[in-house]
């Protein structure tokens, strides 16, 4: 048969049983049962108040608790937190210390336990972690130095129709330019898109992107028609190296924010999508407080830039020093009666070359480099180590 099992309900009972028997005094009793004479008359207190009831385990919870957040303060984060899910608890904390200036509002972490409690924290899958990518080569220290584009992965919406999505941020203030969606990636599509931008925010010092089309193509200096048109601009095209899209984190890191407030699920036409993506940059720009501004938004950050957009396409100038080649219809250009190949991005403007040596001699399309000449086997050696050997033979 099983064992006896003596609860603390039952020691009590049983105590106070001993206790109405008045056989024995109460500081033994206290003694035999292995309890102080204090809780023994508690006991017995309680059971003269409430009975057999009294007898029972009672929470140890405190019944106040200073450190307590106000209900107030709790209702409003949750609310603000239902209608913002993808907003941290720095975010939401910041909005309603705006919105709220009278609620005394808790810490971080104790923001984060409330939203966890409420089930608006959902449990994320570890990752494994990536070591540092390194810093970018070019300073971001001010609006317009560095601008990011790219496109986001492209995705089909309700029509079945592909969309790609085109994106512009200053690298400095995180300040989203523009999010425009494409039917593709020509340069025929993202010129005018770029232009616009050129008119209404001025033009940046440089422009870095991905090695993909239309920001590069597999020529001198990875020059495509989109970059060639910016170098005109007086606007330097800034790579990253191949496989390498932490090289361009801050514009990465905004594509996860597009992609989860955007396309899931995407909208029924181009049309509809665009106006998704017009309400993200809204908030992203203008009520979004951002991580890494010390939750300011990037409007508040962003000023246009004083160089702006010229009317007329200036014309490319080099030093004094330099030789002058213009690049002819079929991508090449003369040099001592001998043609030499450059690209076919550079059809019908004017080439640079500086002598560095004896038959050596750099090769520049404005202020940017495009390789080496080398006269004796004419020839232009690319920068990235790439031979573009002459079209004629």
């Amino acid at each position: 048969m099983p064992w006896n099992q003596v609860t603390p309900m039952d020691e009590k009972t049983q105590f106070i049983a001993d206790v109405l028997r008045k056989e024995q005094a109460i500081s033994e009793l206290c003694e035999r049962y292995g309890i102080s004479r204090k809780t023994g008359y508690k006991v017995i207190r309680r059971y003269q108040e409430e009975g057999p009831e009294g007898l029972r385990e009672r929470s140890r919870r405190p019944h106040q608790c200073p450190h307590q957040t106000p209900k107030a303060v709790t209702e409003a984060l949750v609310q603000l937190r239902q209608r913002h899910p993808k907003w941290g608890a720095k975010k939401l904390l910041k909005i309603l210390s705006g919105r709220r200036p009278e609620l005394v509002l808790p810490a971080r972490s104790t923001a984060c336990d409330i939203l966890e409690r409420h089930g608006l924290i959902p449990p994320e899958r570890k990752r494994r972690r990536l070591g540092h990518p390194g810093r970018p080569s070019t300073s971001m220290q001010a609006p317009n130095q560095t601008w990011c584009a790219d496109f986001k992965g492209q995705f089909r919406m309700g029509n079945g129709e592909y969309c790609y999505p085109l994106t512009v941020t200053d690298g400095h203030s995180r300040f989203l330019l523009e999010c425009r969606g494409l039917t593709t990636t020509s340069c025929a599509d993202s010129k005018p898109v770029f232009r616009r931008l050129f008119q209404e925010y001025g033009l940046p010092e440089r422009i870095r992107t991905d090695n993909g089309v239309p920001f590069a193509t597999p020529s001198l200096a990875r020059l495509s028609k989109l970059s060639a048109w910016w170098v005109r601009l007086d606007v330097m095209p800034e790579l990253i190296e191949p496989g390498c899209p932490q090289q361009n984190g801050r514009h990465e890191r905004m594509h996860k924010t597009l992609k989860a407030h955007t396309t899931r699920p995407p909208a029924f036409s181009m049309r509809g999508q665009q106006r998704k993506f017009d309400d993200f940059r809204d908030e992203y720009n203008e009520v979004r407080p951002h991580e890494s501004l010390n939750q300011e938004t990037p409007d508040s950050l962003y000023t246009p830039s004083p160089k702006k957009m010229p009317d007329k396409l200036p014309k490319l100038e080099y030093p004094a020093h330099f030789e002058t080649r213009y690049v002819s219809a079929n991508g090449g250009m003369r040099w001592h009666s001998r043609f030499v190949n450059v690209s076919s991005c550079c059809i019908g403007e004017w080439v640079g070359l500086e002598e560095i040596g004896d038959g050596i001699w750099d090769v520049y399309f404005g202020r940017l480099k495009l390789g080496r000449l080398l006269e004796e086997h004419l020839r232009i050696e690319d920068q990235f180590g790439k031979l573009m050997r002459r079209s004629r033979d």
